[in-house]
Parts: structure tokens; C-alpha cells; sequence
């Protein structure tokens, strides 16, 4: 009897506290795909949410599945049904498959972040990645100075602020979460909302509360969404199934007084005896592409759309050309001081010694270019994976001398070519193998799974000899027959995913475990021989960095900014240096000089002379 009264209490408290608040309808990963049970619930949720009073209702990120186009138009179809004053944010499921490399959403909803006004509340969000390929979250460097200038014009006196994304605040789900944290703590911030983890908990980020909410379906046959009520002084938070009355599950008190967090020493490190590590530039925008580089400079694509040429010697903008989305792609040096750069809308072709004058545009229409483009090493053809295809084109022309358009989704990383052979994955679960001179096809192997997500979409291949090995999501690494595509053996004795590398002999693959480890095997043995494995210290770790061996040294970047150089030969551990927090896009090196480059989501470049 007492649990009973105490529980009817409690409604009334939470029933009395709604009455002079701020009500917030939030859903979030709602994952809608057209057909699917979670449509249906979808369209019910929006008929609910129409016929109660909000002040606004906001969808709180993973709308779809894959982030495809037709995902996207159908779920705008039916939230646009919403009455209320809507706001919506993606998840990692716009942000990191997107058919478009995220163009789409901002298309069709018109931004990734926001921020209204209700009452004394300055409600705000911001996206949170990760962005076209496995990692942690990421808040854009552009959208953390959005955040700070928003919120530093909108708060006056009296005016509080709820803050909202898809990811947790917190180390081990969001690499700068410190930039971000420390930022709201300097505002009379009352809480943080977000999805993601499909359940609610509550966190702190510093000393600010922070919930986590549900998703639309929760697996137990009672589809729903979450309700916020900000009143004067206490923030609850609601249980929503459809057709039943909410109850009530978490509040805390609207506190907006804040403590900074702890300074944090855990970044500083050494100069490595025998190397020098030397940041050369900061951006004001994130680097999700690896670089290029020419005799005078290193090239690199941004968040913002820039395509930008630093000095190697005096870390100076050299010149700065807008291309009008984010770039994934590494720009390819080509003969004559030319430089290619897939954008979302083609291949643009830049003069870099005519401060990236435009040359001509290849325009295409067949989708985004995410994948980085390889010039073969005589420099007469360049290769360039595509949405649905891979092409081969004249790196001086522009003219296309092949298509290959027989792929069911897009190809990512960067071809493997040998010879004849160019060999390479796509997000539809094949790895492929087809003709440099005509671009016919070899053959095509898969791993046996259906779901794109498990297959070797996002992993250069090693070629050595008569060998082609990759490693996957599906945690294998697989030898394969380079002339007829034969399996010639798996093995999951290590959780293998995207990393991979090969020695400069060709005798060895390296591929770094999601466990945070360097497994070196034999390329030359006809069944699986692995030669060592050495515990590089990082952890879980899931980044799809390139692994390069290069003067007798082996280098691996992790998702937490983390560089380590291996001695294989000794198999150990030479050093490990997080030069940032932020995820290594790649590890390059330097044609001319052969010193390795690094460059970091978080927009930072870094060059590793051996000494």
C-alpha cells in the first residue's frame, strides 16, 4: 500500500510541475526505413504529439536506417506532418552512411543545428557525427564556435539554456566532449538531452544533468517518445507510450551555476628520441580527409568545403577554394602542378601554382565521391570510386576512358592497383577486381552476410604477389586468389576490422584489431601464419586508418588522436603520442621528402620526420 501512495504522489508532483512549464515532445532514434513496423509507429506518434499541447517537438537524430535519400524524403514526409514547431538534428545513422556524404539532410531540412526560444529558455542543438566512416562522435569545430557565439549572444540576464544532441556528453562516446562540456559549463545551462543508447539514464557532464531518452521502438511492442517539462526551478522527464499516459521517469533541478572541469594533463608528451613531431596547422573547421602532397605543400578538404594548400616548411594558408559541402575525399596530385578533388557534385581539377585557380569541373550526377582517388604510378590514369561506380579517367583531359556502374551502393576507401589489377570494396558487401586497361570485371568475392555494414566497404586492400588480403566489420581478415577470386582462407582469431597495411617488401600484412593491437601476418604462406601481435596500448579501437611501414618504422592511428610507431623487427612499441583527441583520418607520406603526415577530424595537420 505505501509504494502504491508513494507512486500516486508522485504523479501528482509531476502532474502539478507541468503545469507552468515548458513541454518539449522530443523523439529520437526513431531508425524509419519506407515500409517498416517503425513507420507505422512513427505516424502514430505524429498524430498523438498533434492533439496534445507543446510548445515544440523536436526529432533528436537517427531518423533512418542508412541515411539514403529515400529514407530521408520518406521520413521528412511524415514528420512534416508535425504542427507544432519542429526542430530536428541527425544521428550518426544521417551522418556516418549517408548516400549523399550528408548533403541530403541539410537539403531537405535546411540545417544540422538549432536553436529557438521559449519563454527564458534558450533551447539549442548541434550535430555530434561521427562523419562518413566508423569512429566516435565528433562536434564540428565550426559548430562548436556556432555554439559559443549563439549562445553568447542569446543568454541575458534571466535566460537559461537545455541543450540537446544525439550523443552523450562524455569520454567514451563524444572524442572532444571536453571542447563541448567546457563550453556549456560557461553558460546557466539547466541540462543536456539526448538519444542514441535507446533507454534512460542519467549522467553528468561536469555538474550539469544529463539524460539519455528512448527510441520510438524499444523492443517490447509499445512504440513512444519522451516528454520534457521545464518548470521554474525542476526539469522532469516523461515516459510516452503511444496511447497510454505518460509517466513519469527521471528529474533533476535546474541549477545553472557551473563548475569547470578538472584541468586535464593526460595529453602532454615528449619528443620520441630519433623523430620530431611538429603541428603545422590548426583549422577552424574539421579534416575528415587524408592529404596530398607536392614539393611546396599539403592539400586537404574541410567540414566547410574548403579545399586548402599550407606550406610544409612555414604552416602558411597558401591559397583557400570553396567547393560548397563537406569533403571526404583526399585530393590527388596530378602531373603539372594539377590537383583533383571529389566534391559531392564531381571532380574538380585545381592549378596549384595559380592559387587553385578552377581548371575545369567534372561535373556528375551520379552521387557524392567519398572514396580517395588513386593516380597510378606512371600517372597516366585515375581511379575514382563514386556512388554505384568506380571510373577511370585521363588525369589530364578529364575525358573517362571506363565505367564501372554495377555496384549496389558506394565504394569508400581507396582501390588497391597492381599491374592490370585494380581491386577494391564497396558498401554492398563486395570486394571486386577489374581491369585497369577496360574496367571489365575480374571477379567479385563477399563474406557471406547480408548486411552492408559487415562487408569490406571501407578497407584498402593489400596486394602481394598472387595474394589479395582484407580485414572487414565482420572481424575476418581473408586471403583471396588475385586471379580468380578463390577464398583461400579466414581467420577471426583477432577482432579484425578496417585498418590495414602492408610492409615495404610486400611480405607482411598489418592490420590493427579493434582491441587495439598490431597483428603482422605472412603474405607469402599458403594458409593463415601470423608472424606477432604486439598490444599498441589503445584499447577498443575501431578507426579505419591506414596501417604504413616506412623506413623500418610501422605507424597506426587510433580514434582518440593517438599515434604509434612500431619496431617490426623487434616487435615492440617505439612510442605512442596522442597529437590530438580526434580521430586519425590517415597516415601519408611525403613523396618528395619521405616524412609521414597525419591530419585529425578535430582540423589539426602533424608531420613525423625519422630522424
Amino acid at each position: 500500500m505505501k509504494k502504491i501512495l508513494t507512486a500516486i504522489a508522485m504523479l501528482f508532483v509531476f502532474a502539478a510541475a507541468s503545469i507552468h512549464a515548458q513541454r518539449i515532445a522530443v523523439l529520437s532514434d526513431i531508425h524509419v526505413t519506407p515500409g517498416n513496423p517503425n513507420e507505422t509507429a512513427l505516424r502514430k506518434a505524429v498524430d498523438e504529439i498533434n492533439s496534445q499541447p507543446f510548445n515544440l517537438v523536436i526529432v533528436n537524430g537517427d531518423l533512418t536506417n542508412e541515411g539514403s535519400d529515400a529514407e530521408l524524403t520518406n521520413v521528412k514526409s511524415i514528420i512534416d506532418g508535425i504542427t507544432h514547431p519542429l526542430f530536428i538534428l541527425p544521428g550518426n545513422h544521417e551522418n556516418n552512411w549517408s548516400q549523399s556524404a550528408t548533403k541530403t539532410f541539410i537539403d531537405l531540412f535546411g540545417n544540422d543545428r538549432f536553436v529557438t526560444e521559449c519563454d527564458s529558455l534558450v533551447i539549442v542543438g548541434i550535430n555530434c557525427g561521427p562523419f562518413m566512416k566508423m569512429g566516435d562522435g565528433h562536434i564540428k569545430q565550426e559548430d562548436l564556435h556556432w555554439l559559443r557565439t549563439t549562445l553568447g549572444e542569446r543568454v541575458t540576464p534571466g535566460k537559461r539554456v537545455l541543450s540537446f544532441n544525439h550523443y552523450p556528453i562524455r569520454k567514451d562516446d563524444l572524442d572532444n566532449w571536453r571542447d563541448y562540456a567546457d563550453l556549456l559549463l560557461e553558460f546557466p545551462v539547466i541540462g543536456h538531452v539526448n538519444g542514441h543508447y535507446h533507454s534512460f539514464q542519467q549522467y553528468t557532464i561536469g555538474d550539469i544533468p544529463a539524460v539519455m531518452i528512448r527510441a520510438l521502438d524499444m523492443r517490447d511492442g509499445r512504440p513512444g517518445y519522451s516528454i520534457i517539462d521545464v518548470t521554474p526551478d525542476w526539469t522532469h522527464v516523461y515516459n510516452k507510450v503511444i496511447g497510454e499516459p505518460a509517466q513519469p521517469r527521471m528529474a533533476f533541478a535546474n541549477n545553472t551555476a557551473h563548475k569547470k572541469l578538472k584541468a586535464d594533463d593526460s595529453g602532454k608528451w615528449e619528443q620520441p628520441q630519433g623523430f620530431e613531431i611538429a603541428k603545422i596547422w590548426t583549422d577552424s573547421a574539421s579534416v575528415f580527409t587524408r592529404l596530398a602532397m607536392d614539393n611546396d605543400n599539403v592539400y586537404f578538404g574541410t567540414s566547410t568545403g574548403q579545399i586548402r594548400a599550407v606550406g610544409k616548411n612555414d604552416g602558411q594558408l597558401k591559397w583557400s577554394v570553396p567547393v560548397g559541402s563537406s569533403l571526404f575525399s583526399r585530393p590527388v596530385v596530378t602531373a603539372s602542378g594539377r590537383l583533383a578533388v571529389p566534391y559531392t557534385g564531381g571532380i574538380l581539377m585545381l592549378d596549384t601554382r595559380n592559387n587553385g585557380r578552377v581548371i575545369r569541373d567534372w561535373k556528375s550526377s551520379e552521387g557524392p565521391y567519398v572514396a580517395d582517388g588513386v593516380l597510378t604510378a606512371d600517372g597516366k590514369a585515375y581511379i575514382q570510386g563514386g556512388y554505384k561506380r568506380i571510373e577511370r579517367r585521363d588525369p589530364r583531359s578529364g575525358k573517362t576512358v571506363w565505367v564501372y556502374d554495377s555496384l549496389m551502393n558506394y565504394a569508400q576507401a581507396a582501390p588497391a592497383i597492381d599491374g592490370d589489377d585494380i581491386i577494391f570494396g564497396a558498401w554492398d558487401t563486395n570486394l571486386r577486381s577489374l581491369s585497369l586497361k577496360t574496367g571489365r570485371l575480374n571477379w567479385v568475392w563477399n563474406n557471406g552476410k547480408t548486411a552492408n555494414m559487415l562487408g569490406p566497404g571501407n578497407v584498402v586492400p593489400v596486394i602481394s604477389g598472387q595474394k589479395v588480403i582484407i580485414v572487414a566489420p565482420d572481424r575476418y581478415m581473408t586471403a583471396i586468389d588475385r586471379k580468380t577470386g578463390k577464398q583461400l582462407w579466414r581467420d577471426n582469431s583477432h577482432r579484425y576490422r578496417e585498418s590495414l597495411g602492408v610492409s615495404a617488401d610486400g611480405t607482411r600484412a598489418y592490420a590493427k584489431t579493434m582491441d587495439g593491437e598490431l597483428v603482422a601476418v605472412d603474405t607469402q604462406s599458403p594458409e593463415f601464419k601470423e608472424l606477432w601481435t604486439v598490444d599498441m596500448g589503445l584499447g577498443y579501437d575501431h578507426a579505419p586508418c591506414v596501417i604504413v611501414e616506412k623506413d623500418g618504422v610501422v605507424y597506426a592511428g587510433s580514434r582518440r588522436g593517438i599515434v604509434t610507431a612500431v619496431d617490426p623487427e623487434n616487435q615492440k612499441v617505439l612510442w605512442s603520442i596522442p597529437v590530438g583527441v580526434s580521430e586519425i583520418n590517415g597516415i601519408d607520406v611525403d613523396p618528395t621528402t619521405g616524412d609521414i603526415y597525419v591530419s585529425l577530424i578535430e582540423g589539426t595537420i602533424h608531420r613525423i620526420k625519422h630522424k
